[in-house]
């Protein structure tokens, strides 16, 4: 019996070989071009997970996990064929425990789709990519996005998981407790991993207390320059800032473009504060002072819950926006981060501005600046391959630039197919330790094989 026929008997109709089912796996939301897996595979429980995997293993079948599709760097596409295992079914909050402070849910639970479920316990889960993305496509990538910078990433946010590894068998990693100090740390070595060591099946979240008070509020800059020495003065000064993010000029242009934001097209940072009344006024108060000797100007706070969504929701909309600055059938959008020390975040902003301006390129800058990550947007025509050329060189000397700025060449994006060539001179000798772990883990290289890793010389 073939491994699509196991598959097909063990599954029935939640296993598809139709390109309908192969073609809603094989779209992503970066810029690489659609890539369809052979098959489908929807499991619904752990049990289901180890089967399929053992199947796989058995007969050589790649296996690539996918969530929702979200991802930026092709973490899910099935790039050298084999199964999507499409974790869509397994959605479930499986244990809200409140008194502990943490929840454990099923890897297809969506960010959203928790905090609707929390809205009563008084607790919420804060990690916020933007996207909807799936907890465990979150876990798997390490996500992080707007409010990383009081909150922290999935990285500090994950207590315990559940995983099927490469031959089948089911481990569990952590526990509901805070801390531990046994055995490695086999948790966090699983997260961030993009499915290559393992499959995620099962979270254990930490939840953080809904906070009494909000604010949230904008202010323009003449300058690029300074907008980031406001935000580098304002994490210095230890101020708690639950969002500080950068936007450019050019991304309010698209704002303006594709939301009829109405802002005026300088560089913003959009802030929000959590905490106690007393504390958010007083804080809100002395970023306003920080700001106003950078030169802030146009101030303007979001005085209800719906003008803090719209606020947030604007900014989410980046990428739809900067689609809207250079519209056109078939032209796409590389978005690219980087992550420096904070002292470092305006000269790799000014060398991204400089970079792109010298070729030419319509490029936006945003980002979690409060943690020294930004990204950048860069629209493109894929049939023209000399821009192609430009967007790649623009792309590489970035990665260099936070490389040599003593940063990291992705700060949440991950890494997948798109950045492997930049891991020796990120990561040195010890990318063959990485290897020797994905050999030691995944010896016959079924789980996302093609990522993080670069292909052996």
């Amino acid at each position: 019996m073939s491994a699509f026929e196991a598959l097909a008997e063990l599954l029935g109709p939640r296993f598809s070989t139709t390109e309908a089912a192969r073609r809603q796996n094989g779209q992503n939301d970066g810029h690489y071009p659609e890539i369809l897996p052979d098959a489908v595979a929807q499991p619904e429980t752990t049990d289901e997970v180890s089967q399929i995997v053992t199947i796989c293993a058995a007969h050589g079948v790649p296996v690539v996990a996918f969530g929702t599709g979200t991802s930026l760097e092709g973490q899910h596409l099935a790039h050298l064929g084999g199964i999507s295992l499409d974790f869509s079914r397994m959605n479930k909050v499986l244990d809200v425990r409140a008194e502990d402070m943490n929840v454990v849910v099923q890897p297809g639970v969506t960010r959203k789709q928790l905090n609707e479920e929390l809205r009563a316990t008084g607790l919420f889960f804060p990690i916020d990519p933007g996207a909807d993305a799936s907890l465990g496509g979150m876990a798997a990538t390490r996500a992080s996005g707007t409010t990383a910078v009081r909150y922290g990433t999935m990285r500090e946010n994950v207590l315990a998981l559940e995983a099927v590894m490469a031959d089948g068998s089911v481990i569990r990693t952590g526990t509901a407790a805070r801390k531990s100090s046994t055995g490695y740390d086999l948790t966090h070595l699983l997260v961030g991993s993009e499915g290559t060591l393992g499959l995620i099946t099962e979270l254990t979240l930490k939840l953080h207390g809904q906070p009494e008070a909000l604010a949230s509020a904008t202010c323009h800059f003449d300058s690029i320059d300074d907008a980031v020495n406001a935000v580098i003065l304002t994490i210095q000064c230890g101020l708690p800032m639950a969002r500080i993010e950068l936007v450019d000029e050019m991304m309010v242009r698209g704002f303006n473009l594709a939301q009829n934001a109405g802002l005026p097209e300088k560089p913003h940072l959009f802030i929000e504060l959590h905490g106690t009344p007393e504390a958010v006024r007083e804080q809100l108060e002395r970023f306003r002072e920080i700001a106003s000797d950078a030169n802030a100007g146009n101030w303007q706070e979001a005085q209800t819950q719906e003008e803090r969504n719209a606020l947030w929701a604007l900014r989410h909309g980046a990428l739809p926006a900067i689609s809207a600055l250079d519209p056109g059938a078939g032209k796409k959008t590389l978005s690219t981060d980087v992550c420096v020390p904070i002292s470092r975040l305006a000269e790799a902003v000014s060398v991204a501005r400089t970079e792109a301006e010298a070729r030419n390129l319509l490029c936006t800058i945003v980002g979690h600046v409060g943690d020294g990550n930004f990204h950048c947007g860069l629209r493109y025509d894929p049939a023209d391959a000399a821009m192609v050329a430009k967007v790649m060189d623009f792309s590489g000397i970035l990665a260099e630039t936070a490389l040599r700025l003593g940063g990291t060449v992705s700060g949440e994006h991950g890494i997948g197919i798109g950045k492997q060539k930049y891991m020796a001179a990120e990561h040195g000798p010890a990318l063959d330790w990485m290897a020797r772990v994905k050999a030691a883990f995944d010896p016959k290289g079924i789980l996302n094989p093609g990522k993080i890793l670069p292909p052996a010389q």
